[in-house]
């Protein structure tokens, strides 16, 4: 049976509550009943909604994979050069981090321990879709835009992932001091004329 709409925002409010909830200490662990204080349910109520803690973390990780990948689909079918894509795309994922504290966290892993360390893999694979869609763009702007690139498409989006996951694991590390998206721009020149400006004789097959 579809959810109501009331039940739908319900479910909303509680997902919203947890997300902030996150943004504090992430050693603090959060109960169903620091969560049902916050929105004023009781945990009954909660448990109406969502069967089990775990499934209140799966509905984030549903929210941030909907959110990410409908934007990333749009930006890998915009008519810009492989380097504006790729710069787009990274920066969107650095903005949604910083501007989604709890959400920042639970990107990082660290949040998702005791019971709730099975959902691990989920978050490895929001990033592992993301490297998969700019190995793709790479492949086929070398195919068809006769770019240079130094090493291959799957080591070239390595380097701009691990580039984006330490943004993100700093950001959190540091009690959100240091912004994913500080410097940014300019370290993306510099990383951008080592990754697409190569000369053709060293290009990676």
């Amino acid at each position: 049976m579809a959810p109501t709409k009331k039940g739908a925002a319900r479910r909303e409010q509680i997902l919203q509550a947890l997300a902030g909830m996150l943004e504090g200490d992430s050693n603090q662990r959060i109960t169903t009943a620091e969560l049902a204080r916050e929105v004023g349910f009781s945990e009954a109520a909660l448990y109406r909604h969502f069967p089990s803690k775990a499934k209140m973390f799966d509905a984030l990780l549903d929210y941030i994979d909907e959110v990410l990948f409908e934007r990333i689909n749009l930006i890998a079918r915009e008519a810009e050069d492989i380097t504006q894509r790729c710069h787009h795309i990274l920066t969107l994922v650095l903005n949604f981090a910083e501007k989604n504290r709890g959400m920042c966290r639970l990107l990082t892993g660290e949040v998702l321990t005791g019971e709730l360390a099975r959902l691990r893999p989920r978050v490895q694979q929001i990033f592992e879709r993301m490297e998969t869609q700019l190995k793709h763009l790479l492949r086929t702007a070398r195919a068809t835009d006769d770019i240079a690139l130094p090493m291959t498409a799957s080591a070239s989006a390595h380097l701009m992932m691990v580039t984006v996951e330490g943004r993100i694991s700093r950001y959190s590390r540091s009690q959100f001091r240091h912004r994913p998206c500080e410097h940014w721009n300019e370290q993306w020149d510099v990383l951008a004329q080592a990754l697409f400006h190569a000369p053709r004789a060293h290009m990676a097959l």
